[in-house]
């Protein structure tokens, strides 16, 4: 692959992998990397948590946290597609975040674990690995887009859901909405530029490939002389 291309597709594969990394194991691990965030103007409770009020609300691809009105964090027990109950502290209404909204969201590692493999393929100089290369790095964004869009759902429901308790909730984005807009954005990067340098060094090695010339040879007459 032309070297032109070669080294920024590798450093685009580089940075969304970090990224989609980082989104991937948030909460519980990186409470910072949260998908979507939720702020509580009067509080609220967590059925069977805590009984005292919830200040802020976060949810991330394993999990959710929550902090309360001492600054104390506690995370919900970490598994695929978990539930998130809560109810305004008078108890007259409450919601559910099910795991149905959240279980989507196990498509951020399995993007991860495509980008991996996009960038091992990268690595390789011979033509048809790199065009696999690109089309892997395609499929990677394509499995970006999927997670970007279940995380557009899950804010939108948390959002109506949340307004629903009537305790002036305000549900917004997570750094970790971003950053999986952002790996986005680079492994289409990536993709384009592996593709292009692949069709450059198609075209290089046509230009420079010579053709052994054929020899020529003079009238017969001069042939029959000469023998």
């Amino acid at each position: 692959m032309s070297r032109v291309f070669c080294i920024p597709g590798i450093l685009f594969l580089v940075c969304a992998l970090v990224l989609s990394f980082l989104v991937s194991i948030s909460l519980p691990y990186l409470p910072a990397l949260d998908i979507v965030r939720v702020h509580f103007a009067s509080g609220a409770l967590q059925d069977g948590g805590s009984a005292q009020g919830i200040q802020e609300l976060r949810f991330g691809v394993w999990t959710a946290c929550y902090d309360d009105t001492h600054g104390d964090r506690t995370c919900l027990p970490t598994r695929h597609g978990y539930s998130v109950p809560i109810t305004n502290q008078e108890k007259t209404r409450s919601v559910n975040i099910g795991s149905s909204w959240t279980r989507g969201l196990a498509v951020h590692p399995v993007a991860t674990a495509v980008t991996f493999i996009a960038l091992i393929l990268s690595l390789s100089t011979h033509i048809t690995v790199t065009l696999i290369a690109s089309l892997v790095a395609f499929l990677a964004a394509l499995l970006t887009l999927i997670a970007f869009a279940i995380d557009i759902a899950l804010l939108v429901f948390v959002r109506h859901e949340m307004g629903n308790l009537l305790i002036g909730a305000h549900t917004i984005t997570g750094p970790g909405f971003w950053l999986t807009f952002a790996s986005f954005i680079l492994l289409l990067l990536a993709g384009c530029t592996v593709c292009f340098g692949r069709r450059r060094d198609r075209m290089s090695g046509a230009s420079t490939s010579t053709r052994t010339p054929r020899a020529k040879t003079g009238p017969f007459w001069r042939r029959k002389n000469k023998a």
